[in-house]
């Protein structure tokens, strides 16, 4: 199967030169690159084009095509890799970051799998956390997610429609789809970020799984458009005590995205799984009902807590306490 690479830059000049030799350094190399670049005002295109370039001349049996797209008026994140994911042409895409660097076997280890699993949709992979310079932070960025043995073991399983109805556990840049994936999956909705829409549709209508090896260096670097975030003792409590209003409007807003849009899957997603939709949202407008008096809060919570709906449909006693403590 032939394999693109979706790159989105946004004025990455100081680790795209490193990113893009990780990727001509593949053991199984792609045969397309996409570069979307979202109105950059550093050299980030021109560094693409002449890695790119060196790389062609000292390769010239190679077949390799670079596209380069230039948004005159910054799109966005999500936006941005919507535009590239659409202009790759191969059968399988791996999603890219700007900043970030790929072990050798990454496209080999992932295209195997793709092979060996005609109905696999999307795979994503673990990866290593690194700060500015490359050098390891001792945690992967799973473990940073907070994400456990029993998730792993889901998602193996073929339950990650479940896993994903708690809370994202995929990254983008450890990411690889199939092509059909993104025709089902696009229009991205505006209350979604790419990979965890991707994520969604692929687990809602056929195979996701996981690699529980790093391949892929995940810098961490300050002005990371999409970082990671710890999921440690500090970490708790600050969401414990950062207002609810905006998050659960967010949160609700994705529910109903992914309600409308659900009947119209293709391929179909079952009635399981749109009957989990549904309850998805009756939780989420629950929650974004919730009073601004705390003790009137108590009620519905407990009621919810006791359908299951906070361990189905969240992170379970977290969610609870978050709803029953956080301010408005």
């Amino acid at each position: 199967m032939s394999v693109s690479v979706a790159l989105c830059t946004y004025n990455g000049a100081a680790y795209l030169a490193e990113q893009l030799d990780s990727i001509l350094n593949q053991t199984v190399l792609p045969g397309q690159i996409v570069v979307s670049d979202d109105g950059s005002t550093d050299a980030s295109l021109a560094i693409a084009r002449r890695v790119v370039s060196d790389w062609l001349r000292e390769n010239p049996s190679s077949a390799l095509d670079l596209i380069v797209l230039q948004n005159a008026k910054a799109l966005g994140v999500t936006a941005n890799f919507e535009q590239a994911l659409a202009a790759c042409t191969g059968d399988l895409i791996a999603l890219c970051d700007q900043d970030d660097v790929w072990l050798p076997q990454r496209l080999e280890r992932m295209t195997a799998e793709f092979d060996r699993r005609p109905g696999l949709l999307l795979l994503h992979a673990e990866a290593r956390l690194v700060d500015a310079v490359g050098n390891p932070l001792g945690l992967t960025l799973l473990q940073t997610l907070g994400v456990s043995d029993a998730d792993r073991a889901g998602v193996h399983e073929g339950h990650a429609f479940d896993a994903l109805l708690r809370r994202n556990i995929v990254t983008g840049a450890t990411m690889m789809v199939r092509r059909e994936l993104v025709a089902a999956a696009t229009p991205f909705p505006a209350a979604w970020v790419h990979d965890e829409w991707l994520a969604m549709v692929a687990a809602a209508t056929g195979m996701v799984d996981l690699l529980d090896e790093p391949l892929t260096d995940y810098r961490q670097h300050g002005n990371n458009q999409i970082g990671v975030t710890t999921l440690d003792a500090s970490g708790k409590l600050g969401r414990l005590r950062a207002p609810r209003t905006a998050r659960n409007a967010r949160l609700l807003a994705r529910s109903e995205a992914l309600q409308h849009r659900a009947s119209g899957f293709e391929p179909a997603a079952s009635a399981a799984v749109l009957a989990l939709i549904d309850a998805k949202l009756t939780h989420e407008r629950m929650r974004s009902a919730l009073s601004q008096h705390r003790l009137l809060r108590v009620a519905p919570i407990v009621r919810g807590w006791r359908r299951g709906d906070y361990t189905r449909f969240g992170l379970g006693l977290q969610d609870v306490l978050r709803d029953l403590v956080q301010p408005v």
